[in-house]
C-alpha cells in the first residue's frame, strides 16, 4: 500500500491554507478599527419589516491618518466589515505635533458642535464617545474636547473629522504667507 503525501488529514491542509491567506492580509501595516455605533433600522414593506443594521466606524494607522465611514448590511459583522472597506478608501492625513494637536478648533456640524484643544503631554485623551474613537485611531494621546449641542454619535464624528482636516501646521503657515 502507496501513501501519497498529499493525501491525509484534508482539515490540516485547510487549517494552513487559511493561516496562510490571514498571514498575506497582516503583511500590511496593522490599522486600528474603531466601531462607533451600531443601529438597527427597519424598513416596513407590503410584506413587512425589513431589519438591518448601520454601523459607524473609525479606521487609523496610529500615525496620523484616519479614516471614518457609515455602512448597512442585513447582519452586523457584514456592515461592520463593509464600513472597514470604505473607511480604508476614505483615509488622509492629519497634521499632528507630537502626540497632540497643533492648534486649538472648534467646529460644528449640523447641530452638534466640538471643540479639540491640545494638551501638554501626559494628560492624557480626555474625551468622550465617537471624539474618543476618531482621536485613538488617528493616534492623538493628549487632547482635550468638549461636545457641545447635540450628542448625536454620527454628528459628533462627522464634526470631528471636519475639525481634524482643519487642522495646520503653524510653521508652514507663517511660510507661505512670508513668501
Amino acid at each position: 500500500m502507496t501513501t501519497n503525501p498529499n493525501q491525509g488529514n484534508t482539515n490540516s491542509n485547510r487549517r494552513n491554507l487559511r493561516s496562510r491567506r490571514r498571514n498575506r492580509d497582516n503583511d500590511e501595516t496593522p490599522l486600528i478599527e474603531n466601531v462607533i455605533k451600531v443601529r438597527r433600522v427597519s424598513k416596513t414593506v407590503k410584506g413587512g419589516r425589513n431589519l438591518s443594521f448601520n454601523v459607524m466606524v473609525a479606521v487609523g494607522d496610529g500615525a496620523g491618518k484616519v479614516g471614518i465611514a457609515l455602512a448597512s448590511a442585513s447582519a452586523v459583522p457584514d456592515a461592520v466589515q463593509r464600513a472597514v472597506k470604505y473607511a480604508k478608501n476614505k483615509m488622509f492625513d492629519i497634521k499632528l505635533k507630537d502626540t497632540t494637536l497643533p492648534h486649538e478648533s472648534i467646529v460644528k456640524f449640523r447641530s452638534s458642535k466640538v471643540m479639540l484643544k491640545p494638551a501638554s503631554p501626559g494628560t492624557g485623551l480626555i474625551a468622550g464617545g465617537g471624539v474618543r474613537a476618531v482621536l485613538e485611531a488617528v493616534g492623538v494621546r493628549d487632547v482635550v474636547s468638549k461636545t457641545f449641542g447635540s450628542t448625536n454619535a454620527i454628528n459628533v464624528v462627522y464634526a470631528t473629522m471636519a475639525a481634524l482636516k482643519n487642522m495646520k501646521n503653524p510653521k508652514d503657515e507663517i511660510k507661505k504667507r512670508k513668501s
